[in-house]
């Protein structure tokens, strides 16, 4: 039922029988005649996922988030990603619509072949870029080893924006860590999506380099798009895909930590608990001797802070990141 969502039949049986009843391994095993290794993976899931929290104590216990809340953000991620497929699907027509008229295209998009001449416009774009340089990161590299983008530190010294999302393959990639770890020291603004729909570098919503082929061996070639219809649909694919993505930052080791920075203090803990248990505005305002312009300021800065939109995605990221 909920494979829709993500979910395994395995992940959902054990989320099932938490909700309510917290238990541990040994127990689930039991209650589902399954291994204690199997059902510790479903929960190694799960609790990735926010579904389920761990209880400190001998055993340990394990904890089914609350329905609306946790399954409420899955739901909210398959709509963001369904919208983005559409986004992507709007750029698609768009090319097909404008390949397929008879006024001259050449002036709107330009098609680059050859490695070298691709690494040049890849260079050329971050070169051009005023305020901001907006792209995707997906493996594998063909034109653009990591490493190479020497464009990147010179436009961050003249004062330009990078906003970058990361494929998650990416930061497996031997060296790019590291790498991407000294970019956001340098102000550069790094997030991870699971899955990037194609690779794109843009510059002030001004131009565009998209690559035609990402296999390595094979004969680079990228599309150069200026400003059109078509790059503006690229351009609300990236600003969809960004919303979704995870920032990446510094953690206390000097390390890259998948999780925005703890500024939560201890009355938005007790703020978005009590929301959690079902209560409404009012109620966790007087709980908490708040006005309810107070709360719903706080709460305001909250989704700001998690970069969501709604009080469901809210909910998800507070469960995902230990917020309450």
């Amino acid at each position: 039922m909920l494979e829709a969502l993500g979910l395994t039949a395995g992940e959902e049986a054990v989320y099932r029988f938490l909700i309510g009843v917290p238990r541990d391994a040994t127990e689930l095993a039991e209650a589902l005649d399954r291994s204690r290794s199997s059902v510790e993976e479903d929960l190694v899931a799960l609790i990735g996922r926010g579904l389920v929290s761990r209880v400190a104590g001998a055993p340990v216990l394990h904890v089914a988030a609350p329905p609306s809340v946790a399954l409420g953000g899955l739901l909210t991620a398959r709509r963001e990603e369904l919208r983005t497929a559409e986004l992507a699907i709007v750029a698609l027509a768009e090319q097909h619509r404008m390949a397929a008229t008879d006024r001259a295209a050449g002036d709107l998009i330009e098609v680059v072949t050859g490695m070298e001449a691709v690494r040049q416009r890849f260079l050329q774009i971050q070169w051009a870029a005023g305020k901001q340089v907006r792209s995707f990161s997906t493996a594998p590299f063909v034109a653009v080893p990591p490493g190479d983008n020497t464009a990147e530190d010179q436009a961050v010294e003249r004062g330009v924006e990078y906003l970058v999302v990361l494929e998650r393959e990416v930061l497996a990639t031997p060296g790019v860590a590291a790498m991407t770890l000294d970019s956001v020291r340098r102000g550069v603004q790094v997030r991870v999506a699971d899955k990037l729909p194609i690779k794109l570098i843009m510059a002030d919503g001004e131009l565009a380099l998209v690559p035609l082929t990402t296999e390595p061996g094979g004969e680079p070639a990228a599309v150069l798009l200026h400003r059109s219809g078509l790059l503006s649909a690229v351009e609300a694919l990236f600003d969809a895909v960004w919303q979704r993505a995870y920032p990446l930052r510094p953690d206390d080791c000097g390390t890259l930590d998948e999780q925005p920075e703890p500024a939560v203090t201890e009355l938005d803990r007790k703020i978005l608990g009590l929301l959690l248990s079902g209560l409404t505005d009012e109620a966790v305002a007087g709980q908490l001797d708040l006005s309810l312009r107070t709360l719903q300021r706080r709460l305001r800065a909250l989704m700001d802070l998690a970069g969501v939109r709604t009080r469901v995605q809210l909910g998800w990221h507070a469960a995902r990141h230990g917020w309450a």
